[in-house]
This record gives C-alpha cells, sequence and structure tokens, in this order.
C-alpha cells in the first residue's frame, strides 16, 4: 500500500496507526512476529528508516517488543501468578478470565534424590511419580510445571491426570480434600533449548523458576513442584495472607 503523502500526517505516524490497528484487531497475534523492516517498507512504500521510527514508538506504547538478532514482536500481556498458601493454577487463571490448559509433557517413576527427596520426606531411594505438564492461559503456553509426588500413596496418579487434567481433582480422588503451600521459592534462569521451544519463547529471555512444596491437612508432604514460567507473559506476585 501507498501512504497519503499529503494527508498532514508524518509517513512514520501513518505507519504507528496501521500497525496499531492490526494489532488491536487481532490480525497479529500476542507474541506472533511481525513482517520484518525490509517487508514493511516494501508494504508501505518507505524507507527502512521510518519504519524504525514508527517501531520505537510502538515500543514506547508497549505494543511491540524488539528483541536484538531475531526481530519485533506483539506485546504479549503479562498474566499476574498469584502465589500464597493455597495456590490453585485453575483458580489463578479463571480470577483474571483466562481460560485454564493442561497438557501432560511426561510421567515417569523416578528414585528419590536431592532437594525433591528432602522436601517430601523420603528417603534415598524411594520412588516418586513424576509429571511434566504444559501450563496454557486461553491457549498460549505459559509454563512447564513438573510434579512430584511420593510413593506409593500417590500410585496411579499420572494415568488420573490424563483423564481429570487437575492436580486438585485428583488430589481429591486420594483422599486429600485440602492441601497448603509451604514455601515457594523463586530463581531465574535461561531455559533450555527443548523449554524455548515448548513455551515458544527465544534463549536469551529467562525462565522464571518457582520451587515448592505443598501438604496435606496434617502436614504430610503430598506435592513437590518446579515450575518455569514464561518471563514474557507471566509475573509472579507474592500473597502474604
Amino acid at each position: 500500500m501507498t501512504l497519503p503523502r499529503t494527508a498532514g500526517v508524518t509517513l512514520w505516524r501513518q505507519i504507528v496507526l496501521n500497525l496499531e490497528r492490526d494489532i488491536l484487531s487481532g490480525a497479529f497475534a500476542p507474541g506472533e512476529k511481525l513482517p520484518t523492516e525490509m517487508e514493511l517498507a516494501d508494504r508501505f512504500r518507505v524507507n527502512r528508516h521510518t519504519v524504525r521510527r514508527a517501531m520505537v514508538v510502538l515500543q514506547e506504547k508497549d505494543l511491540v517488543r524488539v528483541e536484538q538478532g531475531r526481530g519485533a514482536f506483539v506485546q504479549d500481556h503479562l498474566i499476574e501468578y498469584s502465589v500464597g498458601k493455597r495456590t490453585r493454577f485453575s483458580e489463578n487463571m479463571a480470577l483474571q478470565n483466562h481460560l485454564p490448559g493442561g497438557t501432560l509433557l511426561n510421567k515417569d517413576v523416578v528414585e528419590s534424590e536431592g532437594e525433591m527427596a528432602q522436601a517430601l520426606q523420603l528417603p534415598a531411594g524411594r520412588k516418586a511419580v513424576r509429571m511434566d505438564i504444559l501450563r496454557e492461559a486461553d491457549g498460549r503456553p505459559i509454563a512447564i510445571a513438573s510434579h512430584f509426588f511420593p510413593l506409593p500413596r500417590f500410585t496411579g496418579i499420572d494415568e488420573m491426570f490424563v483423564q481429570k487434567s487437575s492436580i486438585t481433582a485428583c488430589l481429591t480422588e486420594f483422599g486429600v480434600a485440602d492441601f497448603t503451600r509451604v514455601y515457594t521459592r523463586i530463581t531465574a534462569r535461561p531455559p533450555t533449548q527443548e523449554e524455548a521451544v515448548i513455551l515458544r519463547q527465544p534463549r536469551t529471555r529467562p525462565l522464571l523458576v518457582a520451587k515448592s512444596l505443598n501438604v496435606d491437612t496434617r502436614g504430610l508432604p503430598i506435592d513437590y513442584g518446579c515450575t518455569r514460567y514464561n518471563s514474557d507473559r507471566v509475573q509472579i506476585a507474592l500473597d502474604k495472607a
């Protein structure tokens, strides 16, 4: 398309208005990569400097983020994930009008060791069920959650999750009517190649890593977790209540 030169609006501002309309209308989805500078210059029949000026303004409007060597992407709107004594993924999403989703990526029986064994109070060599779950909000991947449940108490919880798609619902079936969070420890690190692919994020962007422990009403450990969040889509809010 050729931008009008006599509209009383500078060319770069017309580009801003066009791309802003495309983003807000959903023509470009959150997280989607925008056309390159050269492609946008061809589209609007302008030079790359004019496109670059427009992209700066779109960044200032928090509509676009530019990643060195990768290009420009539509900004994802951050989800505020509340972490407290009663942390529940589905409830967190529902409170913010997001549709929660969970896909089982992997399940296995592993020997207890290190921090996991200590948290679940398992002697070395005792086994636990491990489940790796892709957490989604409105169909967008936001986290990979690894859960560890002590055996033999939770034998079969992995198969049950395939049917129920809810950790809370599965625990209820095992007689855990309620559970609370003992701790959540948050750090950050770069994603592995596999994590970056699954979460659809560049390896240059850090993950938020939350390690946690849940206990039942008797204080017995039931779930040790390590969740890796896409930091472009999630910010963690610590609930002191």
